[in-house]
């Protein structure tokens, strides 16, 4: 309606209320505030990946600051937590994940054998002396390392990566296998590079803007101001999604006056395509293009190798499949097509709504074909934007946090395995380690004997969580590094569980690598300081040093620098890192934009197209296909129970249809209970603008409804499953979710 976009301030509607929550932070850091104003001015922001440095970013002039970022902002100034809080571990298990992030950060090494009643404080001597006691008899085969990207900088994933390929294992993985490995293999296959193809500038004056699978306003809050300035310049909008987004409806951005005022309408089209509906719907619109002949055949002719093959399986399908697979009628396809191919200019942005599929690669295929269909990458204005939502993952993945890639992105192999043997002055494996699933079903059939994690909590994000439960209980030692307490580390270990306390990034400084590539300098900001934590990247150290004394000079850095100096060798890409020492030092690999002199990864120098076949789901009558969704949170940290963007009041809602909730007798708000191959989740229903025929609810909470399936190709786990619900019988008043 209208009339609801004069309303000041959105008053009555369901929307952030940034300048109260501004306050609430401002009132939750009441004790710190003059560190967490160093953090905010001059420090790389840790939240999501887009990148601001200080209150500034490299897209647009002004002010950039989000509810994301202020809501992280404790995690970095709050105290450490009190001696008594880790004595008695069944209290520790009663807790929630968020209740145990809010006790404090850890003030000093801890260790808790099974059947202790709680932890008890360990020197740094002692910690690395039981981690070398215990790990000396372990085969190497029997080790696997996991790391998070949250707030960690690349030094960290560097020194991290190191350890065990110097032990002899590449059994090391990222959490970025949760999210957007899919990405990295869709992409390189196609483009010859897995990684953003362009610039989040380039948002900003394309004719079209298109949104796939993503939800930027609640995961990357900064990226509404890019939407509200590239309107102004005449960029449209398209979302393809299942849900109609409200914060892709309209969003108050709080740093410009007239948005916060009035609100800025952000989605100008609207296509609603089923949840795993994506492929069928662009093998329409591109069948749609040659059938208009809109392909751009110039530049499929100097570029681009496959295309008669990609033509010939789109003749073939029939526009009955495409349409029953999409939930999108063929006329609507066409006008999209239309747009699409009237536009000089695009950019397609996506993020896990694609990924997160058996099918996720060649979901990210699918976009690269329609990329190249109409020569969308290479120019200014156009090209691939995998959003990616944490400030590490993409470092991450690029510093080697990959059991099938060294750093630099280099495959693990024979010739690239004597490269790091040569730089490290020791041998290291060449055969490609476990990924996150194999490390789980390796530790459920006993054949784990040492975990190491940096922060993450594959109990709560992993599918199935009863399963990995188990699985980590059979890991007879497990060390894990963090600045807070969660779930994940009060799980008994087999036999032993080691805590050991970690700086955050501004305590230690470091460089962080954004979503288009731009790899930046955060220096230590002085005026906190935790106990006996020491800097993330130098525990790997520590640890390499005790179980590696022969070559201990691997792990002898003084500074964080001296790792750049080191990953300056190690990885070209990053050439210039090296010479990084003041606050905003950046470089952006690859340019502002990759491509523009061709595929010079590829065979020939061209990018390949490749015909993408429609993925047959199957939902039996009476029965919905589930996904999972993210609301006030950042990853498995979450801030409450209310959703400002939905509108949501619970986080155990369950996104319906009317006229679904109707057929089966569910009224809003009532009691629903959910049942999958592998789970049961008792929620509330919520009303909302969704493909009929499917279900959202929150992640991780509706984790337990998802069995372990993954992309064959990425491992990427897929978070969706066929589902039943009814009434539930009285009993979902506490939100109950069981296995």
């Amino acid at each position: 309606m209208r009339w609801k976009n004069l309303i000041p301030f959105g008053l009555g509607q369901a929307k952030p209320h940034h300048f109260r929550d501004m306050a609430r932070v401002v009132w939750l850091n009441r004790d710190n505030l003059p560190y967490a104003w160093r953090i905010l001015t001059r420090g790389v922001c840790d939240g999501c990946s887009l990148g601001p440095y200080g209150l500034r970013d490299n897209v647009i002039s002004g002010t950039h600051l989000c509810m994301t970022r202020l809501n992280l902002l404790r995690l970095n100034t709050m105290p450490a937590a009190a001696n008594e809080k880790f004595a008695d571990i069944a209290r520790l298990r009663a807790m929630s994940n968020e209740e145990l992030h809010g006790l404090g950060r850890l003030p000093y090494p801890m260790i808790l054998r099974r059947g202790d009643k709680g932890f008890r404080r360990l020197t740094w001597e002692q910690a690395m002396q039981i981690i070398a006691e215990e790990a000396k008899a372990i085969p190497v085969d029997r080790m696997a390392f996991f790391a998070t990207s949250r707030g960690l900088t690349n030094e960290a994933y560097y020194t991290f990566q190191k350890l065990p390929r110097m032990l002899g294992t590449n059994n090391v993985d990222l959490c970025a296998r949760l999210c957007h490995s899919a990405s990295v293999y869709g992409l390189k296959q196609t483009l010859g590079i897995g990684a953003p193809t362009c610039s989040l500038s380039d948002f900003i004056g394309t004719e079209l803007l298109i949104l796939f699978g993503t939800d930027l306003p609640n995961n990357q809050p900064v990226s509404t101001k890019y939407m509200h300035y590239a309107r102004k310049k005449g960029t449209k909008i398209i979302v393809v999604n299942p849900y109609r987004e409200p914060g892709l409806e309209r969003y108050w951005v709080p740093s410009v006056p007239s948005s916060a005022l009035f609100g800025t309408c952000l989605m100008d089209d609207f296509f609603p395509v089923k949840v795993g509906g994506d492929i069928a719907f662009i093998n329409g619109v591109m069948k749609s293009l040659i059938e208009q002949g809109k392909e751009d055949r110039e530049f499929i002719a100097r570029h681009v190798n496959g295309f008669e093959d990609v033509k010939a399986h789109l003749a073939a399908l029939p526009w009955s499949e495409i349409e029953a697979s999409s939930g999108i009628a063929r006329a609507e396809i066409e006008r999209f097509a239309t747009m699409y191919g009237n536009a000089k200019s695009a950019v397609l942005c996506y993020s896990m709504g694609l990924t997160q599929h058996t099918f996720g690669v060649d979901n990210v295929k699918a976009i690269a074909d329609l990329a190249l269909i109409r020569g969308n990458i290479g120019r200014e204005k156009t090209g691939i934007m995998p959003i990616r939502g944490h400030s590490g993952v993409q470092g991450g993945g690029e510093c080697g946090v990959d059991p099938a890639k060294f750093p630099g992105g280099l495959d693990v192999n024979a010739e690239n395995a004597a490269r790091f043997s040569m730089l490290w002055s020791k041998p290291v494996p060449s055969v490609p380690g476990y990924h996150t699933a194999q490390i789980v079903d390796a530790a459920h059939e006993g054949k784990l004997d040492f975990l190491y994690t940096i922060g993450g909590n594959l109990l709560e994000t992993m599918p199935d969580r009863h399963y990995v439960a188990e699985a980590i209980g059979r890991v007879r030692v497990r060390v894990h590094q963090d600045i807070v307490l969660n779930s994940y580390a009060t799980l008994d270990a087999g036999e032993i569980l080691i805590l050991l306390p970690a700086q955050t990034r501004y305590e230690s400084g470091g460089t962080s690598t954004s979503t288009e590539r731009r790899v930046r300098y955060s220096p230590k900001i002085p005026g906190q300081h935790i106990g006996e934590a020491r800097p993330e990247w130098e525990i790997p150290c520590l640890i390499g040093k005790a179980l590696l004394p022969k070559h201990a000079a691997q792990f002898a850095y003084t500074s964080e620098a001296d790792v750049r100096q080191e990953i300056a060798k190690a990885m070209p890409m990053y050439a210039g890192i090296e010479k990084f020492s003041q606050a905003g030092d950046f470089i952006q690999w690859g340019g502002p934009l990759l491509f523009r002199e061709g595929f010079t990864n590829m065979p020939g120098k061209r990018a390949y197209m490749v015909p993408v076949p429609i993925p047959k789901i199957e939902v039996p009558a009476g029965k919905f296909y589930f996904t999972t969704r993210r609301g006030k949170q950042f990853n498995s940290i979450t801030y409450g129970q209310k959703d400002p963007l939905t509108g949501s009041r619970h986080r155990n809602d369950v996104f319906i249809h009317p006229e679904d909730a109707a057929e089966v007798g569910i009224g809003d708000g009532e009691e629903v209970v959910l049942r999958s191959e592998i789970g049961e989740f008792i929620g509330r229903a919520r009303y909302a603008d969704i493909r009929r025929g499917n279900l959202q609810a929150y992640w991780p909470e509706g984790n337990v409804l998802i069995p372990r399936r993954y992309d064959p190709v990425s491992h990427e786990p897929d978070y969706n499953s066929v589902v039943t619900v009814e009434k539930a019988g009285g009993c979902a008043a506490s939100g109950r979710n069981t296995r």
